[in-house]
């Protein structure tokens, strides 16, 4: 008689578990829209700054969204990789603020284009390879806007300062060890040249 009460008692523990399953919106993860956009946080439009272009994703053959992108209607420029190759900024796991012994790469950065006005800058936002997709590429966008505010900061117009993050797909260094991560944790200048 006890097994025939206890069965039941399991059964429906088990099936009410089942019923609640995962949190939904885990702590630390950032929600996306549905909106259909493109757009990698709600707050994406805003984070654009004044006067800015629109933002557009890239896509795979097979659909996955690769990179995000602010235009500001650079594309056809040449690219020069290496100019500010030196320039690169790191950042902290899981941030996007500008560490202090950084500053003085988006300084130099800014010194170059007051001193190249004809010139404008790409800057790419990158993760380790901790997190989702959807994750890293918006913690890209946040590094490469974070980049793009200090620049203009700076004194730098923000028509001149194009954003794109690509999230962990671009890794430096593939290996899974810290100083790895730290490497691809960045934001990397391009250079762009009117043709």
């Amino acid at each position: 008689m006890k097994n025939r009460l206890i069965e039941p008692l399991v059964l429906a523990l088990a099936l009410g578990i089942s019923a609640v399953g995962c949190k939904t919106n885990p702590y630390g993860v950032t929600k996306l829209p549905k909106d259909g956009s493109g757009n990698t946080s709600a707050n994406t439009a805003n984070d654009l700054g004044p006067g800015s272009g629109k933002t557009t994703d890239g896509t795979l053959p097979d659909g996955k969204t690769t990179e995000i992108a602010e235009s500001n209607n650079h594309q056809g420029w040449t690219q020069d990789r290496e100019a500010l190759a030196a320039n690169t900024v790191h950042f902290d796991y899981d941030k996007s603020s500008i560490r202090s012994n950084e500053q003085k790469n988006v300084a130099a950065v800014a010194d170059y284009l007051k001193a190249n006005s004809e010139k404008a800058v790409l800057v790419e936002g990158h993760c380790d390879e901790r997190g989702t997709d959807e994750y890293n590429r918006a913690l890209g966008v946040r590094r490469a806007g974070a980049i793009r505010d200090e620049l203009v900061r700076l004194g730098i117009g923000s028509d001149r300062v194009d954003t794109i993050s690509f999230g962990r797909d671009k890794p430096v260094d593939p290996s899974r060890t810290e100083a790895a991560r730290a490497k691809n944790r960045r934001g990397e200048f391009v250079v762009l040249t009117k043709p």
